[in-house]
């Protein structure tokens, strides 16, 4: 989870340091909505098996322990003991709060959908990024902290669903080919 707030500078050390007060407490508000079981709830409220269309009678199996970051890539085997033939992975990579100058507020996540075979060797891996804008997260003083972090939580799944639309076009091209 990061925070990254860049002011007319663009970026930067001088940017990152006077919005580190500020990017902390994003951060915090970001982690009391979002924490590794709050984003399998929002995940689960959603129909992913419509979603990543996956096939009838899919089982869905919840991992509360989040992952380390600095695995994600570097583990190219199944991350559970199952030995289903057919066995696939969802894996929330990065969460994040960017307000830009111009461009405004945005939550960013990044998401990775790991298809196995019948073994340990991923036979199909889509990553990518979903990303919409923000209107109420971060609450300014005196505004309404609860709807500015439901926001967050909605606009989480909303990118969940962009990224699902593409990893749907990205396996159909997969099978095409």
């Amino acid at each position: 989870m990061a925070s990254v707030t860049t002011g007319l500078l663009g970026g930067g050390l001088l940017d990152a340091a006077l919005h580190a007060g500020k990017d902390a407490s994003n951060k915090a508000q970001m982690a009391s909505a979002l924490d590794s079981p709050s984003q399998v709830d929002a995940l689960q409220s959603l129909d992913l098996a419509t979603l990543l269309e996956l096939k009838p009678g899919t089982v869905i199996i919840r991992h509360e322990a989040p992952l380390e970051r600095k695995t994600m890539n570097k583990v190219k085997t199944r991350r559970s003991d199952s030995t289903a033939a057919c066995y696939s992975e969802l894996i929330t990579a990065d969460v994040l709060y960017h307000k830009a100058a111009i461009y405004g507020r945005s939550l960013k996540t990044l998401f990775m959908v790991r298809d196995f075979g019948n073994d340990q060797k991923i036979d199909f891996e889509y990553k990518a990024w979903g990303g919409n804008g923000l209107s109420l997260f971060p609450a300014k003083e005196g505004e309404d902290a609860v709807a500015a972090l439901d926001e967050l939580v909605g606009v989480f799944k909303k990118n969940f669903e962009e990224y699902a639309n593409n990893a749907r076009k990205s396996m159909a091209l997969k099978k095409k080919a």
